[in-house]
């Protein structure tokens, strides 16, 4: 039986505004020398980053779908899809489950193309995807001007080194899953120049490879409401508060800094009020757009939204000392445990760290995230959550490196304010 097509799919897909003007792009590969075969790209009109991902893919799928006109001659070709959206490849793998309706039918369009056992997906970082990352531009590019990306207009090919594409790219052989097809990955990944070479993160004082500019989140707690000042506790199952006066104030003077530092290049916010209005007030000044991501939201804390720790411990002792006792305890009233809690904010800082790879990206966000984002880059376990003060309006710095470790470089700065 003559041996099917093998050929490697990368895809990109990007929106200026999230929702906004959005486009992708694809390129297949042929692993074994490194050469494209098809280059494909387009303007999708107003559209999310998700639908211009998935997008991407469906159109790579399919050109390399349409390299083997006649299946029936050998199978159909197999195909390794090589993306930087985290969210794509694991749903695509089916890791992760699907739950958007507007990424539902666009991953069920993409699995209908080739069968399942022929494709394969790699998460990659932004840098390993630069080809596709500027046809999706290219796209977005010509939309603005009001046209169609053009194949003779490209530049996307000129500067990607083809003889080290193919050393890089993993085997395509063994259905997904295979042990010996995970193992091959391994090794073709353990035999990458650095910095890919790094398969698990460094520990210790060695030396180190380049890893390039880190993803670093710089979080900021938002600004005062009315319930901060008397610690009461306040979610995302309560009245969503607006900031106060002097939580306005202390947004303006974080505007300031921010302002005067020029480091910040994206700012990403939680859809709770307090936040979107504290990150408005940096993006008037830095004249940035602010991106919502939903994961970044505070604990729902049930029953006890609203109340201080004083009247939640004499009306909800035992739920109290239960919550306090273990991760997975839950506040009275169905609130989230901490546990909920981590793999949402981890769900979301996978995502982030992914789209804004060595970027400086400001992400306002409440006391729960951040605490959980800088035990998971210490490594520490869930109780240090009650051992770490975040102030209103505090700065904190984690870096997320491209070997997987991540730096925590400041915590609870509040020199901004004074």
């Amino acid at each position: 039986m003559t041996q099917p097509r093998q050929f490697v799919v990368e895809a990109d897909g990007g929106s200026r505004g999230n929702p906004g003007p959005a486009g992708y792009g694809a390129v297949v590969i042929d692993p074994a020398t490194g050469e494209t075969l098809v280059e494909a790209a387009e303007y999708i009109g107003v559209a999310t980053n998700n639908v211009a991902e998935y997008k991407g893919l469906i159109a790579g799928l399919r050109a390399a779908k349409a390299l083997v006109p006649d299946a029936s001659a050998g199978g159909g070709p197999r195909v390794h899809v090589r993306m930087d959206s985290k969210l794509v490849v694991e749903q695509m793998s089916g890791r992760w489950k699907i739950k958007h309706p507007d990424m539902k039918p666009l991953a069920a369009e993409a699995a209908r193309i080739l069968p399942t056992s022929a494709v394969t997906y790699e998460w990659i970082p932004r840098a390993e995807n630069k080809h596709a990352d500027r046809l999706a531009n290219e796209a977005m590019d010509a939309g603005k001007r009001g046209k169609q990306w053009e194949p003779s207009s490209s530049t996307a090919d000129l500067d990607t080194p083809r003889s080290s594409v193919a050393d890089a790219l993993p085997p395509v052989s063994g259905p997904p899953g295979d042990a010996a097809a995970g193992a091959a990955r391994a090794r073709a990944a353990l035999n990458r120049p650095a910095p890919a070479a790094t398969a698990t993160p460094q520990v210790g004082w060695g030396v180190a490879p380049d890893l390039g500019a880190p993803a670093t989140f710089v979080l900021l707690r938002h600004g005062e409401t009315a319930l901060t000042p008397e610690k009461r506790f306040s979610g995302s199952g309560g009245t969503d508060p607006e900031l106060s006066a002097v939580g306005r104030g202390q947004a303006e003077r974080a505007a300031d800094a921010f302002a005067a530092r020029g480091t910040v290049q994206e700012i990403v916010s939680s859809p709770l009020r307090r936040c979107r209005e504290t990150a408005a007030a940096v993006a008037a000044r830095l004249g940035l757009e602010v991106r919502i991501e939903e994961g970044l939201r505070e604990t729902d804390f049930g029953a006890w939204e609203g109340l201080t720790f004083g009247e939640t411990k004499e009306r909800y002792g035992a739920d109290l000392d239960a919550w306090l006792a273990s991760s997975k305890a839950a506040p009275t009233g169905g609130g989230e445990t901490f546990a909920e809690v981590t793999r949402r904010v981890a769900a979301a800082r996978d995502l982030l760290v992914t789209r804004y790879a060595g970027r400086t990206v400001l992400v306002v966000t409440h006391v729960t995230p951040i605490k959980t984002l800088v035990r998971l880059a210490l490594g520490a376990p869930p109780e240090s959550l009650f051992r770490m003060e975040l102030s209103a309006a505090s700065v904190s710095t984690v870096a997320y490196y491209a070997d997987g470790n991540a730096s925590v470089r400041l915590l609870n700065d509040t020199s901004h304010l004074r």
